[in-house]
Order: C-alpha cells, then sequence, then structure tokens
C-alpha cells in the first residue's frame, strides 16, 4: 500500500465508508456501487527487513515510522482486519499441516453465512458487515464481561466511533464461526487484536 500516493490511497476511504464511488465531472457527478472487499498488504519498512540485525538499513526503525504514516490513520480504521505475518523459514515449510485444513474452515465459514442469512430476515442485512444502528445493537452487543473488556480497550486504543462499530461487527462474526449465539469476552478480545494503530510521531 504505501507504494502509492497518499491522495489516492484516502481516495479510497469514501467508497470503502459508504459503498458508493461518485465521479465528479464538469457537467455530472455520477454515482457507482462500489461494495467491495478490500485485501492489501504491506512491508514493514521500504526494505521489508525491519526487525533483523543483520539485514536491517541503519535507519531503522525510523524508516519502519515514515513508510507507514504513508497509509493514514482514517484509511487504516476503514479496514477491519490488521495480521502481520511473520517471515516463513525454511525450517518453517517442513513442518506438518495445519491441525485444520482447507474444508474445515470451508465448512465453518459456510456455517457462519447461513446464520448471517437467517439473520438477515430480521435485520435487512446480508452480512454483518451491514449491520448498524438497532441491528447491531441488538444482535452484537456483548456480554458483560466483553463490555468490561471493550469498554477499557476502547479507552487505551482511543477508538473512534467508526473503529467501534467495526470492532463490533468483528466480533459479531468471530462469534458466528466459533458457533457461538452470543458475543463473549474471547469474541471481544480476538476482534481488538486485528485492530491496528496509525503510527505516532
Amino acid at each position: 500500500m504505501p507504494e502509492f500516493q497518499r491522495a489516492v490511497l484516502d481516495s479510497l476511504r469514501q467508497p470503502l465508508e459508504t459503498g458508493e464511488v461518485t465521479v465528479a465531472r464538469a457537467n455530472a457527478h455520477v454515482t457507482f456501487p462500489a461494495r467491495v472487499q478490500l485485501v492489501a498488504a504491506m512491508n514493514p519498512c521500504r526494505c521489508g527487513h525491519l526487525g533483523d540485525p543483520a539485514l536491517a538499513c541503519s535507519r531503522a526503525p525510523r524508516c519502519a515510522a515514515d513508510y507507514q504514516s504513508k497509509v493514514s490513520g482514517p484509511l487504516l480504521d476503514r479496514i477491519d482486519l490488521h495480521v502481520d505475518v511473520d517471515p516463513v523459514s525454511a525450517a518453517d515449510l517442513a513442518l506438518p499441516s495445519p491441525t485444520e485444513g482447507s474444508e474445515q474452515v470451508a465448512r465453518r465459514v459456510a456455517s457462519a453465512r447461513a446464520i448471517q442469512s437467517a439473520r438477515s430476515d430480521q435485520t435487512g442485512a446480508r452480512t454483518n458487515a451491514e449491520l448498524d444502528g438497532d441491528a447491531l445493537e441488538a444482535h452484537a452487543t456483548p456480554d458483560e464481561a466483553g463490555n468490561a473488556l471493550l469498554m477499557q480497550a476502547a479507552e487505551a486504543m482511543r477508538l473512534t466511533a467508526r473503529g467501534y462499530t467495526r470492532m463490533l461487527r468483528v466480533a459479531r462474526t468471530i462469534a458466528d464461526l466459533a458457533g457461538s449465539p452470543d458475543v463473549s469476552r474471547i469474541h471481544i478480545a480476538e476482534a481488538l487484536s486485528y485492530r491496528r494503530q496509525p503510527p505516532r510521531a
């Protein structure tokens, strides 16, 4: 992502928020549907070796802050899942396969989508990503322990209203994948683990 100009990246903010994109020309403004699933990747720094003393450049960690700051906080706030992927060594490739295979994961995802489809009869939202307002409150409000963690994290992480809402939707989805009718503390904790704070000076 940081290889694109910041203005170009920030132009994604409104389409990601509303699911629409507006093209403005001299004689007209035309709005098109633009509900997308954005998948993006970035290295921790320009050389990609941050954290490896043998390969990292002499400007670390300042170079990482400069590089990552090209992606604005408001854009990061609109991306629901942030996953750090550690480098894979040759020794890692020789390890046995994960216990849960792709077919098992696919079955869990299909089951979660079926739960969301059934819920859409009440909410009108096809997926948890579309839950809002009363529907979000009715279906994604966590239990007492989960709410306590959420309030603590919201203050510590300085979650925006947008980040708070998106985090609840992610927690609801995690609960669906686990087959849980309620959003509990463990689902809130996992959802919070996917939130990334923008680099600060």
